[in-house]
C-alpha cells in the first residue's frame, strides 16, 4: 500500500496539478488565496470584483500550470497572474494609468507612510479602524502603477527582484514607482499624522 503524497509540499501539489489534479490545485488555492485577494483587492478597489478577479487567476493558473517550469517560486508566477488579471480588469472599467518619466535612484529606506504606524501608542487604538480606512483610500487614490508598486513591496513585503519577476518591469523603475507612491501617501496623509 503506497503512502499518501505529503500535502505540505508544494513541488508535489504542482507535480500533481500539471496532471490535471483538482484536489491538489485546491490545497494550493487554500495556501494562496488570502494573498492572492489581498493583492486584487488593493489594486482594484473594490472587494466583490476582487473575489471575481482572484477566481479567474485561479482557473487561469489551473489552465496553464502545465507551463510553469520552476524558473521562479510558484508564488511569484501565482502573482504575476493576479497582477495581470487586476490590470485587465482595471482596462475593462476605462480606468488610464499615468506615464511617467523616471530617473533611477536608490531607495534611501525612508518610508514615510510607514511613519503612522510607528508613531502610535495604545491610546490610539480606538482609532486603528478609522485610521486603517483612510490609508486604503489614500492608496486607492494612487494611480494603478505606483499602486501595484507600493502594494507588492509594503504590503505584501516582496523584495525588487521579485517585484520585477511579477511585473516584467526593472528594479530601478519599481524603485522609484514606490518611492514616489510613498510620496504621494505621506503628503496626502500628512494631516492624519498630526492627529495621532
Amino acid at each position: 500500500m503506497g503512502e499518501a503524497p505529503d500535502h505540505d509540499d508544494e513541488s508535489v501539489l504542482i507535480v500533481r496539478c500539471q496532471e490535471q489534479n483538482h484536489q491538489a490545485f485546491g490545497h494550493l488555492i487554500d495556501r494562496y488565496s488570502g494573498t492572492v485577494l489581498n493583492v486584487i483587492a488593493r489594486m482594484i478597489g473594490n472587494q466583490t470584483d476582487a473575489q471575481d478577479v482572484a477566481q479567474e487567476t485561479f482557473v487561469s493558473a489551473f489552465k496553464s500550470i502545465t507551463n510553469f517550469r520552476a524558473d521562479s517560486r510558484f508564488s511569484t508566477w501565482l502573482h504575476r497572474i493576479a497582477v495581470n488579471k487586476a490590470k485587465d480588469y482595471l482596462r475593462t472599467q476605462g480606468r488610464r494609468q499615468e506615464r511617467e518619466i523616471f530617473k533611477p535612484t536608490e531607495d534611501d529606506g525612508n518610508d514615510p507612510i510607514m511613519d503612522i504606524a510607528d508613531e502610535r501608542t495604545p491610546e490610539h487604538g480606538a482609532s486603528d479602524k478609522q485610521t486603517a480606512h483612510h490609508i486604503e483610500q489614500a492608496i486607492q487614490r494612487l494611480s494603478p502603477l505606483y499602486r501595484e508598486a507600493f502594494v507588492l513591496k509594503h504590503i505584501e513585503g516582496m523584495e525588487y527582484e521579485e517585484m520585477a519577476q511579477v511585473l516584467g518591469v526593472g528594479r530601478d523603475v519599481l524603485k522609484m514607482r514606490v518611492y514616489k507612491a510613498r510620496i504621494k501617501l505621506s503628503q496626502e496623509l500628512e494631516w492624519l499624522k498630526e492627529d495621532l
